[in-house]
């Protein structure tokens, strides 16, 4: 259930300065272990301030809006800050943050058709055991990720991942603030009884406040992504298959829970939460559109003809969402307050009954379905901006918009870990095989 801090809770890292949400049991930041840190006390001097807490029942992982809030229908959209230019490069371009170079896994852009399913997952691996120091050239890279010669920490295989599929692409980021990446994808280039292609993109966002939120997200993944290549190919119905897949996941990250525990060492108020996340799904199936979520991951459908309307495909399941649905407050006024982003729906042993939503869709037109996490949305809020840093060619060149969508994202600041995957519709002929 809702872990909801104590009064006291840190506002800041004392480490780093790193602005700290109310539930986080490590900065975002540098990683340090905030359960080790003596409790602030009121008369700790100027600036520390609390912030108001989430309400029981709602999981404690607020974060504060980083746009203003997406205007109403009635009124001109707000304009959006063009994507940078190719900021987030591709395979060999050095990393702006750690001068490393980033590139793809081995085998993952430009797949066959029928490439194997897990060559398009996310997941967790060891650090770098055998590698060269990025920094000093000389020293090895121990387990932990860090150079025994001259200590530098070096970036890890999910700081940055992209794959790229016949007819669907994903980019993946840490961000810069965070330090790491507890976001992940899955996708998959499959075809069906009839030999037609279809595509899926699973994607999920670790919640910070849970414990190990990037094993949650990659378990996710993989479960969701295993029921889809299984059940499509074979007729299933791809609505049926998303709820299907959506409860999979959900086991897969309950299992991960480990048994009930004592309060943390360093603070007998303070206990573990569960592994959790958020999950979104897409699959374009023939004319067919179907997307599943929980949570507050999204999807939006960006038309290739501007002229004509895009559309979020999904409702958050978040404190904003239910207030402005329940009539409330205004969307304003909801995405206004601190509370706005703390999610009401998540994966996870300590969620409520998880009720997956699902919905289908035959677009008349071609475009593409952009599926992200809320490190890229949180820029990009409303549909009439997603539109607008989308580029022209994202239908034909998805990989390149995955990585102008992850430029956009960094250039607005790149608070969160920034995720998405991009699907063009209709799909092309050659884009069928076999999983």
């Amino acid at each position: 259930m809702s872990q909801v801090p104590r009064p006291s809770q840190l506002t800041a890292c004392p480490a780093c300065r790193e602005p700290l949400d109310p539930a986080d049991n490590f900065c975002g930041g540098c990683g340090a272990d905030l359960s080790a840190v003596p409790a602030v006390r009121p008369d700790d001097g100027p600036g520390d301030y609390r912030l108001a807490l989430p309400e029981p029942g709602a999981r404690a992982a607020v974060r504060a809006p980083l746009l203003p809030p997406a205007p109403s229908g009635d009124g001109p959209p707000q304009p959006a800050r063009p994507p940078g230019s190719d900021a987030s490069a591709g395979p060999g371009a050095p990393d702006p943050r750690t001068g490393a170079v980033l590139g793809v896994p081995a085998q993952a852009a430009h797949e066959p058709s029928g490439a194997p399913a897990q060559e398009g997952v996310t997941h967790p691996g060891p650090e770098g055991t055998g590698r060269v120091c990025g920094s000093c050239r000389s020293g090895m890279i121990d387990k932990d990720g860090y150079c025994e010669h001259c200590g530098h920490a070096q970036p890890r295989e999910r700081d940055h991942m992209e794959h790229q599929l016949p007819g669907v692409a994903a980019v993946s980021d840490r961000g810069l603030r965070h330090h790491r990446n507890e976001d992940a994808y899955a996708v998959s280039a499959i075809a069906l009884a009839d030999g037609a292609p279809a595509t899926v993109a699973v994607v999920s966002d670790g919640v910070s406040s849970a414990t190990r939120p990037d094993e949650a997200s990659a378990a996710a993944c993989a479960a969701a992504r295993e029921v889809l290549v299984a059940a499509l190919p074979e007729g299933g119905d791809p609505r049926q298959a998303t709820h299907d897949a959506i409860m999979r996941a959900a086991e897969a990250v309950t299992s991960l829970a480990a048994p009930a525990r004592g309060p943390l060492q360093h603070d007998p108020h303070r206990h573990e939460n569960a592994p959790a996340c958020t999950i979104v799904t897409a699959v374009v199936t023939g004319d067919l559109l179907t997307v599943g979520w929980v949570g507050d991951s999204r999807a939006y459908w960006v038309p290739e003809d501007r002229s004509t309307q895009p559309a979020r495909l999904t409702e958050d399941d978040s404190w904003a969402a239910q207030m402005v649905a329940a009539g409330l407050l205004t969307e304003a006024e909801a995405y206004a307050d601190e509370r706005a982003h703390a999610i009401t729906g998540w994966l996870g042993a300590d969620a409520y009954e998880v009720e997956p939503h699902t919905a289908s869709f035959h677009p008349d037109r071609k475009g593409v379905v952009i599926v992200c996490t809320d490190g890229l949305w949180n820029y990009a809020e409303s549909a009439e901006l997603m539109a607008e840093v989308t580029p022209p060619d994202a239908r034909t060149r998805p990989l390149e918009c995955a990585r102008q969508l992850l430029a956009h994202a960094l250039d607005g600041g790149g608070h969160d870990n920034v995720t998405v995957a991009v699907l063009p519709f209709p799909l092309s002929p050659e884009g069928a095989g076999s999983a």
